[in-house]
């Protein structure tokens, strides 16, 4: 068993979905308490131990008409600050995470709850052996993992009844728990502040056509004393402020986290049976 796993036997219990937006019914958070989008995302990453300094340069999937980068309009900062929290209002989002490593890479097929801060899915290595290979869920502050020698594609909707292990979310050298927490945190209970995002840096730097999408591709703003972080958070948003990918890049990593949305179907969280259901409330 690998070392990730040798951790105290766990279990757990339940979560549903659901979705709507109206960008009039909520304030922004005051200039004071800002949780500008790019900043939220980079408190999360330096809590991971991945402070995003590589720029990222951009190769998106297919059909980017490009642009010359520039300041974000204001509809585009209303729709990046909105962003977050759309996937808030749909309750959850169906996400593929690609995660970089140097051993290979690891994809984690699933969905989060982003009112409930708890994510599902199944776990696969590509460029590597099969021993992180299995069923993962995960809060802001813990990992669940059941380890499969032949994962299934696709997670199943209700988690087994048995053979989970339970450790603690790494706050540093892990690139797969920094991911993770970076997938939580693309939610958020309100929208970000549309001024702020344009202050610190954030741009416009094209358009692309993104599994069968029109989107904008903009980047967020730097990061509170990270000077020249701007950047290395990019956003693929629709016309109506949808998250459909999301890509960072982290220190430790030569190629970025991808975060992409609804590559399949969105199935509610169901927290494994067993575990005190505390993260889940």
């Amino acid at each position: 068993m690998p070392a990730s796993y040798r951790v105290r036997s766990a279990r757990t219990r339940q979560a549903p979905p659901g979705r709507t937006a109206d960008r009039r019914r909520w304030r922004p958070r005051s200039r004071r308490a800002a949780a500008v989008i790019g900043i939220g995302i980079a408190a999360v990453a330096a809590a991971g131990a991945a402070a995003f300094l590589i720029a990222d340069s951009g190769n998106g999937s297919g059909g980017g008409s490009g642009g010359d980068p520039r300041p974000l309009t204001s509809d585009e900062a209303g729709r990046l600050a909105l962003t977050r929290f759309l996937n808030y209002q749909a309750r959850g989002r169906a996400v593929t995470v690609t995660v970089p490593g140097t051993g290979g890479t690891l994809t984690v097929t699933g969905s989060v709850d982003y009112r409930r801060k708890a994510g599902y899915g199944v776990v696969h290595g590509t460029g590597r052996d099969k021993s992180s290979d299995g069923l993962i869920q995960w809060t802001p502050a813990s990992v669940r993992v059941l380890p499969m020698a032949n994962a299934p594609a696709q997670a199943p909707a209700s988690p087994p009844r048995s053979g989970w292990y339970e450790r603690p979310l790494l706050s540093a050298g892990s690139t797969l728990d920094t991911s993770l927490s970076i997938a939580l945190g693309l939610g958020g209970d309100r929208p970000d502040n549309a001024q702020l995002l344009s202050q610190n840096g954030a741009s416009w730097q094209g358009r692309e056509q993104l599994d069968g999408h029109r989107v904008d591709v903009m980047t967020g703003p730097s990061s509170p004393g990270h000077s020249g972080t701007a950047g290395t958070v990019r956003y693929w948003l629709g016309s109506d402020g949808t998250m459909y990918r999301v890509r960072v890049s982290v220190r430790s990593q030569p190629e970025p986290v991808v975060i992409d949305f609804d590559t399949h179907q969105y199935v509610p969280v169901e927290p494994a049976p067993g575990t005190a259901t505390s993260p889940f409330k």
